[in-house]
């Protein structure tokens, strides 16, 4: 028996672009698995159906089997672990905007052609949650370069990756939240963040800030 990690990838983004953060989880000790989706075409449903069902099919040949999700595999990761009875596991949320997010609106706001880019994940991506309240750990990194086509579509206050702000990915409830110098698309390929994923997915938090 082992831990084992599926990784959600995030809006417009197919599961090769984990290719970085898959091989440094598995280097790390933990088998990795990618969750690939169609972010704007499937419904939500259909999503967290999916991937409900490959966690129940992982759980009979893991002692884990945690979460990985960056942007809105994220958000999506937290939903699937709302409902019933999840297996054992903890989640990382990458750069997800857990209280709803200022780029996504301001897509909306474009009209119908905005709404269609969001797919039926908008609700999702517009409004987040309130708080965690599910039964896992949660760890969020959230980047600060400020790098990205959202920063001229939403309008952030405070730090932010170019995409999402800083303040939008802490959610009341987690467990544990850290910043780091990347930006969105930047998470995915960082080694210090693959570090403190592990980190987190084996003890539940991260280790202390370097000064």
């Amino acid at each position: 028996m082992s831990d084992h990690v599926i990784l959600l990838h995030g809006l417009w983004m197919r599961g090769f672009a984990l290719s970085m953060l898959h091989r440094r989880l598995m280097e790390a000790g933990f088998r990795v698995h990618r969750f690939d989706y169609l972010s704007v075409a499937a419904t939500q449903q259909r999503i967290l159906d999916r991937l409900q069902a490959r966690m129940a099919a992982l759980a009979g040949e893991a002692d884990a089997v945690h979460l990985v999700g960056h942007s809105l595999g994220g958000l999506l990761a937290l939903r699937a672990c709302l409902d019933g009875t999840p297996p054992p596991g903890r989640i990382v949320c990458l750069g997800s905007p857990l209280k709803g997010s200022a780029a996504a609106r301001g897509f909306a706001a474009w009209g119908r052609g905005g709404e269609v880019l969001l797919g039926h994940n908008r609700e999702l991506l517009e409004q987040g949650f309130e708080r965690w309240d599910g039964p896992r750990e949660v760890g969020v990194i959230a980047g600060r370069l400020p790098l990205g086509l959202g920063a001229m579509l939403g309008h952030f206050a405070g730090e932010h990756d170019g995409t999402v702000a800083v303040e939008e990915t802490r959610l009341a409830g987690v467990t544990a939240h850290r910043v780091v110098e990347a930006n969105h698309t930047g998470l995915l390929f960082s080694q210090e963040v693959a570090r403190l994923v592990a980190e987190f997915l084996r003890h539940g938090r991260f280790p202390p800030a370097a000064a």
